[in-house]
């Protein structure tokens, strides 16, 4: 069963996180907010903990766990190149709701699934969360529910269907926006839109006219 910290009280917070970073580092599974829904977590360099949240939301190696950062200049070091239009969009959503797909760095000791050399990437805008990921470095995490059902949007919602898996759930009250982040895939020529979610894309093509969708 999983220890549950609530985050709005500053002491529960700071043993929480460390309590989360403990686990992470153990290659267990740890349910945490995020600026848009609540996220399940593991760490990005321990790939059977990537299998254990794959196989925890019940989905499958083709869909790739993206990865969060708490900072963004963390991104150089993931990525072989950050092209013009990514970097302009970066700067403009970020920290917010807006996930970049690159291409990797090859020598990165990970495995996100079958991602074909490149890794989604956001910095988010919850304090928790990148209290959190200060402490660990980049984590691998994917939305808190099963695969097909609704995104979490409490720290209820996300034990309900998932706590059985997670060591430590960090509850920071419910999140409004209720929407995953938008994904924009900056490989090709053009940035082009894979998923529709909490960054409109109209906002994105006042950044990047050149934005397909």
């Amino acid at each position: 069963m999983a220890d549950v910290y609530d985050c709005t009280d500053d002491e529960q917070r700071t043993a929480g996180i460390a309590a989360a970073a403990t686990a992470l580092s153990r290659g267990e599974l740890v349910l945490l907010p995020t600026d848009t829904v609540y996220g399940v977590a593991a760490d990005a360099f321990t790939p059977e903990a990537v299998a254990r949240l794959l196989a925890a939301k019940n989905r499958g190696r083709n869909m790739p766990v993206p990865v969060l950062v708490a900072e963004a200049s963390t991104l150089a070091g993931l990525v072989t190149v950050v092209p013009p239009d990514a970097h302009a969009l970066a700067k403009e959503f970020w920290p917010g709701g807006l996930t970049l797909v690159l291409e990797h760095t090859p020598t990165l000791s990970w495995d996100l699934g079958e991602s074909e050399g490149t890794v989604a990437v956001r910095l988010p805008d919850d304090e928790v969360a990148r209290e959190l990921l200060r402490r660990t470095g980049p984590l691998a995490v994917s939305s808190a529910n099963r695969s097909g059902r609704p995104a979490a949007t409490s720290a209820q919602q996300a034990e309900y269907q998932l706590g059985e898996h997670a060591a430590v759930i960090l509850d920071d009250g419910p999140r409004e926006v209720g929407a995953p982040s938008t994904i924009v895939d900056c490989t090709g020529d053009h940035p082009r839109v894979l998923r529709v979610g909490a960054v409109e894309v109209d906002r994105l093509r006042e950044v990047v006219p050149s934005l397909t969708d």
